[in-house]
């Protein structure tokens, strides 16, 4: 009976996840076409898509501090557990960001149009995918905008608390002087995991850390940036309270053996 209901709400989610993108698919495609109309875009996603999603799904945020001003682009890295990472990331900050993402997504009907126009999209098996990403990146801030990256190798691995971490993000910031924003997801691995084995609804907390300033550091720094801003978001998962994450890998492993 569990089971059966755990499926039946994924498959809830993505039907709210669709009726948004089909109900405004034109607006929002049309949005695309003009100059700066990512914004308006952008506010849609936040404010009516990942709303509508969340709560749907039963779930609500609290923020357990608050966070920088938003006045100044920056890049943003959190922890990824889940699909609903998306709709909790939009709701995080008000100012327009732009997200690094798989290029498999472009192939989902009606979303991918939008996601292949709005996203800066990678094919992680290609080398000149991977380095066009800083390109198009830098037309991205030029405009303002600031970048959203799930760092995480292997995410979907779910005996793992805080999967290594790719280069690709910290990189992009030093190369461009931008502050790094670390953000820590404590419940979407146990709430809604990849897999639909166990979930449930209610709070999804969420704590900015410190901002990361990379003004003065060069390409010698990349690493040890990526292992700093590693460190402080594993240390968070492991000082939770709640142990949420570290219970989800317990549970995972029992369900499994």
């Amino acid at each position: 009976m569990k089971k059966t209901f755990l499926v039946l709400w994924r498959i809830w989610f993505y039907i709210l996840s669709t009726i948004p993108v089909l109900v405004l698919f034109i607006p929002l495609a049309l949005f695309l076409t003009i100059p700066n109309g990512y914004k308006n875009l952008y506010w849609i996603a936040r404010n009516i898509w990942a709303p509508f999603v969340l709560f749907g799904m039963g779930f609500w945020i609290k923020r357990l501090n608050s966070f920088p001003e938003e006045s100044k682009s920056m890049v943003l890295v959190a922890n990824h557990t889940s699909y609903i990472d998306i709709m909790l990331m939009f709701r995080m900050r008000k100012t327009p960001f732009v997200f690094v993402g798989k290029k498999e997504l472009i192939k989902i009907p009606f979303f991918g149009y939008l996601y292949k126009r709005a996203a800066i999209t990678v094919d992680r098996s290609s080398l000149k995918s991977r380095k066009q990403v800083y390109e198009s990146a830098r037309k991205v801030i030029l405009k303002g905008y600031s970048i959203c990256i799930f760092p995480e190798k292997d995410y979907l691995e779910e005996k793992v608390l805080l999967n290594s971490f790719k280069k690709g993000a910290f990189k992009l910031a030093i190369e461009h002087q931008l502050p790094v924003f670390p953000i820590v997801f404590y419940d979407c691995k146990r709430k809604f995991p990849w897999h639909t084995d166990y979930g449930y609804f209610g709070i999804l907390r969420v704590k900015g850390l410190n901002l990361v300033k990379t003004k003065g550091m060069s390409e010698k720094n990349i690493i040890p940036l990526t292992l700093r801003i590693h460190n402080q978001i594993k240390n968070e998962l492991m000082n939770d309270p709640k142990q949420v994450a570290i219970k989800a890998i317990r549970l995972w492993e029992s369900i499994k053996h």
